[in-house]
């Protein structure tokens, strides 16, 4: 379900946990993002998240932006799937955001806020 010109999409579904290996923890943390600073900001619900369909040929991705509870801007790519029976987030990348990509997400933001389209 998307809201606006920016396909910022809801939640794909609730999750109960999180899927970590040696691979992924790697590649996140690649970019000096703490493993429960990903954590957190997707746990606060206050990210918006978006369908990754230039990365979904073998499986859904999305791609998650917004605030950490200290307050930096982050990027987010993960995929949903289930771990013995629990919905989880395989996060696979994470980096913060650049200067033009925090504009424009505080840009959809406002919009979002103030019930605007396009």
């Amino acid at each position: 379900m998307y809201t606006n010109e920016y396909n910022i999409a809801v939640k794909p579904r609730s999750f109960e946990s999180f899927d970590w290996d040696d691979g992924n923890r790697k590649k996140c943390q690649k970019h000096g993002v703490p493993i429960n600073e990903i954590e957190e900001a997707l746990k606060i619900n206050a990210m918006m998240i978006l369908p990754d369909i230039r990365h979904s040929d073998e499986e859904d991705r999305f791609i998650a932006t917004g605030q950490a509870e200290n307050g930096r801007y982050l990027f987010v790519a993960f995929t949903l799937l289930k771990v013995n029976g629990k919905n989880c987030i395989r996060p696979v990348s994470a980096r913060y955001m650049h200067d033009k990509e925090v504009k424009k997400y505080e840009k959809a933001r406002t919009k979002i806020k103030n019930g605007q389209r396009g």
